[in-house]
């Protein structure tokens, strides 16, 4: 007897997910892609960590822990997971505020800190699946960090483009420009030549020749002239020795967590952001949807596994997220020669980096932060929204006043007002009419905040009937969820009601609040009395049936 072939056993639907169905003919895409968004990402992830005064290894680190813990978990089959200059920003702001110097001894740790505390709480987050709730922040509040988040680092990298021997990163927008200001009498002429220079030609190729990586362009150009020239006797400023070697493992400084769970906070906010819509952005209709909840557990395991290696927080990124999709990457194997790519610079490239100028890094930010300074698209919101106008210039004055992360409590805040404001206003509809009964369904659920609402808005509307009304049918099927609050109001209903000669019924009620109601005497009268029921129609039936 011939034995049959074992079944092999499924693998976990959250490990590995976009080698799900993997076909050998992707393979040399996802290579040519992966090769395509290093070039482009290691030499950025390398400038942003300038932005917080950070060694650029840090940089180069997070191009390979937390994009390999990505590759791994994470549903987007294009996205490459390492830093931005928002988070970098952000990051910058966190450290400063906390008081941790920059090239302090325990800068690293406090950093590595601060990267934990991300992780953990995105994956708090996808613990209480608040993955949908935290993508309701508004995108006019998204828009006013953005531009405040590109101001602020673009004034930040004007002392490296010029050569000043001021650096004010990490402080803000005001007071960065006022110390530029300053320290104006120390600029390098022959930095700032380098400056331009390195601008020009990332604008250019960006323009002209986007398939092209300007970012590694400029770099390898900065070393050749450094190692050619005599930039480095006219005053250039490189940046510091880079090691070779791979990141190894450490432990945090938890000595200043108190200070940086507010820009942890913040941070973890922008990382699943950033994520979610770069994710959702370069998702192809044939793709699989985009799982918010994978996402945050995806984003936060990176995090967390980064911390451990000095790395800044990490989350996706659009531009080489970009480059890798429309180089023809078709799953996470991208990611994994990109991370590939990165420890062979680490290993072998270091002394050459260590040429490197410091202003061909700031121009590389420079330019990718003066995109964020989406002006037209503020004018357009103008014309369109009002509101969403004021939210987003709003978030943008205080960023560049109160700080960065006072913007995004502010706008995180507006931002729960409005949506609380909006379910608070009444749905009503009358669906039906039978005789002297009429039906009205509930639009929206009923939730402690808006029970009251309701409650005045139901009786409002079934007084204000140009016909009487001797019934009125509830109609309560969008009530999965009911609190003692909500049965507080509609007792309240039921005796406002009675006081006005109207009959109440509540109607479709599901079945997991149904149980919960059950549990009230109020409610064990109301289907004592036939006045709740399962179905609309049964409830309808009962309302208008002769009383004996």
């Amino acid at each position: 007897m011939r034995t049959p072939t074992p079944t092999p056993r499924p693998r976990a639907s959250w490990l590995l997910p976009t080698f799900a169905r993997y076909q050998r003919s992707w393979i040399s895409a996802d290579i040519v892609g992966g090769i395509s968004a290093g070039a482009v990402v290691v030499p950025q992830a390398m400038a942003y960590a300038t932005i917080a005064n950070l060694p650029v290894e840090v940089g180069l680190y997070t191009c390979i822990v937390p994009m390999l813990v990505y590759a791994l978990l994470g549903g987007s089959r294009a996205m490459s997971v390492s830093t931005t200059s928002t988070i970098a920003t952000l990051t910058a702001t966190t450290l400063v505020s906390a008081g941790v110097a920059a090239g302090a001894d325990d800068a690293l740790g406090s950093l590595m800190a601060l990267t934990l505390l991300v992780g953990v709480i995105l994956l708090l987050a996808r613990l209480f699946r608040l993955g949908a709730l935290v993508e309701n922040i508004s995108a006019a509040t998204v828009l006013g960090l953005k531009i405040g988040v590109g101001a602020t680092v673009a004034v930040g990298q004007l002392p490296k483009l010029l050569g000043e021997t001021y650096n004010f990163s990490g402080h803000g927008f005001i007071r960065s420009l006022v110390a530029v200001g300053e320290a104006f009498g120390s600029v390098n002429w022959p930095t700032v030549a380098l400056s331009v220079g390195s601008i020009l030609t990332l604008v250019l190729l960006k323009r002209f020749a986007p398939k092209v990586p300007g970012s590694l362009i400029v770099v390898v150009g900065g070393i050749v002239l450094v190692a050619s020239t005599g930039l480095v006797a006219a005053g250039v400023d490189l940046i510091e020795p880079v090691p070779s070697g791979l990141p190894l493992p450490g432990l945090p400084d938890f000595s200043q967590i108190p200070a940086l769970i507010p820009g942890a906070l913040a941070i973890a906010v922008m990382a699943f952001l950033e994520s979610a819509a770069v994710a959702r952005g370069i998702r192809k209709a044939d793709e699989p949807q985009i799982d918010s909840d994978q996402e945050l557990l995806a984003t936060g395991a990176a995090n967390v596994a980064g911390a451990f290696f000095t790395t800044m927080p990490a989350a996706g990124g659009f531009s080489q997220s970009a480059v890798n999709q429309s180089a023809g990457a078709k799953s996470q194997l991208a990611t994994l020669v990109t991370v590939a790519l990165a420890i062979l610079v680490a290993l072998f490239l270091g002394p050459v980096l260590s040429l490197l100028p410091q202003a061909t890094l700031a121009a590389m930010v420079f330019v990718a932060v003066i995109g964020l300074i989406d002006i037209p698209e503020l004018i357009r919101w103008a014309r369109i929204s009002p509101t969403d106008f004021w939210i987003a210039l709003a978030v943008a004055l205080i960023g560049l006043t109160a700080g960065l992360l006072a913007a995004v409590a502010v706008g995180v805040v507006v931002t729960l007002v409005l949506v609380l404001r909006e379910l608070n206003i009444p749905k009503l509809t009358i669906t039906d009419r039978v005789g002297d009964a009429i039906v009205i369904h509930l639009g929206r659920a009923l939730y402690t905040a808006n029970a009251l609402a309701n409650e005045r808005a139901i009786i409002a509307l079934a007084t204000s009937q140009e016909r009487p009304v001797d019934a009125v049918v509830l109609d309560l099927q969008r009530l999965e969820a009911i609190s003692i609050t909500v049965l507080d109001a509609l007792t309240d209903l039921d005796r406002e009601f009675a006081q006005l000669g109207i009959v109440l019924y509540l109607a479709a009620l599901p079945k997991s609040a149904h149980t919960v109601a059950r549990k009230i005497e109020w409610y064990r009268d109301l289907e004592a009395d036939r006045r709740a029921h399962t179905t609309v129609a049964g409830a309808v039936a009962a309302a208008s049936a002769p009383q004996v």
